[in-house]
């Protein structure tokens, strides 16, 4: 009986990743359909187990210009959609995706964030934040340290008495 591997997937309106997690994998068989059936057979690595997925992908997808590439740790494919369009689930069949099927957020961009790329973060004007960085002021830092030691000194003098006695010969 053959096993499934686990598989990731991430969409955008162009095109399905899928990453199926396998290392090692011998005898690495992938075939795509036009009509978006996809399969996959594989061995293990260590005892010839045999792994296997068929699926059927909600829409139409563009044999052409979809690619594969079968790393040491992972089987990649860039599927093309058809049409430019988001799917609202990767498979045709609607209900619970199977257990081995799962979504891959290091992938993952909403349908409203299409525009931004990954990394980029659009309009943003980063000169605006006050987050430390090149405006930074030595000077400042000095100006808290002699704050602090001032207050210091001001603590020590009212623990000792020494700002009591100040205080009542200004009074006289």
């Amino acid at each position: 009986m053959s096993r499934h591997p686990s598989t990731k997937w991430a969409q955008r309106s162009d095109k399905v990743f899928l990453t199926i997690e396998l290392p090692d994998a011998r005898d690495v068989k992938l075939n795509l359909k036009p009509e978006g059936q996809f399969s996959f057979a594989a061995k293990g690595p260590a005892d010839d187990t045999p792994y296997e997925l068929d699926l059927e992908l909600f829409d139409t997808v563009n044999v052409e210009e979809s690619k594969s590439a079968v790393a040491p740790r992972t089987i990649c494919y860039l599927i093309k959609k058809a049409e430019n369009k988001w799917w609202p689930r990767l498979l045709k069949k609607e209900g619970k995706s199977p257990v081995f099927l799962k979504v891959d957020w290091d992938k993952w961009q909403d349908e409203d964030d299409e525009d931004i790329g990954p990394g980029d973060f659009g309009d943003m004007d980063f000169s605006k934040l006050d987050v430390g960085g090149a405006d930074y002021d030595e000077d400042e830092e000095d100006d808290t340290a002699d704050s602090a030691n001032k207050d210091d000194e001001d603590a020590k003098a009212e623990g000792s008495g020494e700002h009591e006695a100040a205080a009542g010969e200004a009074k006289a």
